[in-house]
């Protein structure tokens, strides 16, 4: 199993580069920088590339809404090249609450839109000119939306790979199936080994069905909050707020990916209850909500030995590839902990 480090997004750019330097002299073997409303992905990413030689760097992820595709091609291709082919590109939907709230955009066809996106950037990436007459998206405008005088045109610049990898954030069955048929990598949140069949499996054998060939393995790649000691259950509680922020507070009520996710795991009851008392600002209350045994189980927190049995739980489950967030007090904490997660993932 791929070990890797999930950067977070509020960081500042130079602590989170030395950082990454660190764990990748301890054998880390992918980094990736979230994107949601704070600095944008694509800064850091570079700013890294700059940093480090042998460490995957990746997106995870960019909303697909905030980017046209082609930029999202010529974005990946240039990262690709100065991190000496080093990057892969992940993408997601994220939510109405921040495409509509901070962006300002319709958060409308989430599926069709990913699809095409994948297709414009391949072709993009193959320097191909761009003809694409998709649903949601036509390159170049028609002319009876545009001037007449659009041309199709091809990338300037000779991209490192023609095929850079695509990694998916995705949850909901129909998301999840369509990632299993066209993307290099999935990149699923709050997983939890032992119901992950239950909760994706029907929608990944579908996926699977479909998927060509040439893409090869689905890389899964989890992300896990992470402390290893025989004194760390305090940081059961500190995993809480996100927890409760995801399944209360990102989405409203019967839109929230995350809610629907816990309750596909068995914790409805729970979930209505966490998002109830978010939604009415009483968040404290909501973090207090969330149930030990749902962050144990999709957490890596406890002793050395717990925490190789959660190893070999999402090895078990399919998983490739785990990102992990460290809950340490100060950075030598973080290094130390990831240092025995690369030994135990060995």
């Amino acid at each position: 199993m791929r070990t890797g480090i999930f950067l977070s997004y509020a960081d500042g750019f130079r602590e989170a580069a030395d950082q990454v330097v660190e764990l990748e002299r301890v054998g880390v073997d992918i980094a990736l920088v979230a994107e949601a409303y704070s600095y944008d992905a694509i800064s850091q990413l570079g700013y890294l590339a700059a940093k480090t030689s042998r460490i995957e760097l990746g997106s995870g992820v960019v909303p697909i809404y905030s980017r046209t595709p082609s930029l999202l091609a010529m974005t990946a291709a240039g990262l690709d090249y100065v991190s000496d082919g080093r990057f892969r590109l992940g993408i997601g939907t994220s939510g109405p609450q921040v495409v509509e709230g901070f962006h300002g955009v319709p958060f409308d066809a989430p599926l069709g839109r990913t699809r095409e996106v994948v297709e414009i950037c391949r072709q993009v990436w193959r320097r191909e000119n761009v003809n694409f007459d998709g649903k949601h998206y036509q390159v170049p405008l028609p002319s009876d939306r545009g001037t007449g005088l659009g041309k199709s045109l091809h990338l300037i610049n000779h991209p490192v790979r023609e095929r850079i990898p695509i990694t998916i954030a995705s949850l909901g069955p129909k998301n999840v199936e369509l990632t299993a048929e066209i993307a290099e990598g999935w990149q699923p949140v709050f997983f939890y080994p032992e119901k992950a069949d239950a909760a994706f499996g029907d929608a990944l054998r579908a996926g699977f069905a479909k998927r060509d060939p040439e893409l090869g393995p689905l890389d899964v790649m989890v992300s896990a909050t992470l402390a290893i000691g025989d004194d760390v259950e305090d940081r059961l509680a500190w995993a809480k707020p996100q927890l409760a922020l995801y399944i209360g507070g990102m989405g409203a009520r019967g839109k929230n990916f995350y809610h629907a996710l816990a309750t596909r795991y068995g914790f409805g009851d729970v979930a209505d209850r966490i998002q109830d008392l978010y939604l009415a600002g009483q968040k404290a209350e909501a973090i207090n909500a969330v149930p030990d045994e749902l962050v144990r189980n999709v957490s890596l927190i406890g002793p050395r030995g717990f925490v190789k049995e959660r190893l070999d739980a999402f090895a078990e489950a399919g998983v490739t590839t785990l990102l992990v967030h460290p809950l340490a007090t100060e950075a030598r904490e973080q290094v130390r902990y990831v240092e025995e997660l690369v030994a135990l993932a060995k």
